[in-house]
């Protein structure tokens, strides 16, 4: 019997908003765009329904030519599509996510929750990453997640 990867991956960070807003940017397709690759990437959003048992589909695509080896997808792209599992307006999102991919290794289901937390100077957010594929080096994870956190920081704060 295979056995599932067990790795948790998590990044939090306060953010200078309130959670309603924050939460909002979870479910606009622009802002998503905007904001959820991490540095050194861009998003093409191909469909998104942000509703319980809601599909997406979005790709990051590596914008620096040195990274153009890096895809999961392609050389220079990770699509990837999620469905929208629970959804609890200001506190929770609960995402699984799977990536196109040749390899087995990068294609299995990925389980992506974020809370939100009111704190004195705005919200908590955090980024638990469930069953993340193996192949996918834990530091370049946490880096992307905290890059990720960092571009929402800036996209809810201007």
């Amino acid at each position: 019997m295979e056995q599932k990867n067990e790795r948790f991956d998590t990044a939090s960070r306060v953010i200078k908003a309130p959670a309603h807003r924050i939460y909002l940017a979870f479910l606009d397709p622009e802002a998503i765009a905007s904001w959820r690759p991490p540095a050194g990437m861009e998003c093409e959003v191909y469909e998104f329904e942000p509703s319980i048992g809601g599909k997406y589909k979005m790709a990051f695509k590596y914008t620096r030519s040195e990274d153009a080896t890096a895809g999961k997808t392609s050389a220079n792209a990770d699509v990837f599509n999620g469905i929208f599992v629970e959804l609890i307006a200001d506190r929770k999102i609960v995402e699984l996510i799977k990536f196109e991919s040749d390899d087995p290794a990068f294609a299995e289901e990925m389980k992506m929750t974020t809370r939100l937390t009111p704190v004195k100077d705005g919200t908590e957010v955090t980024f638990i990453a469930e069953n993340v594929p193996s192949t996918i080096k834990k530091e370049d994870h946490d880096e992307g997640m905290r890059s990720s956190l960092e571009n929402l920081a800036k996209f809810m704060e201007q």
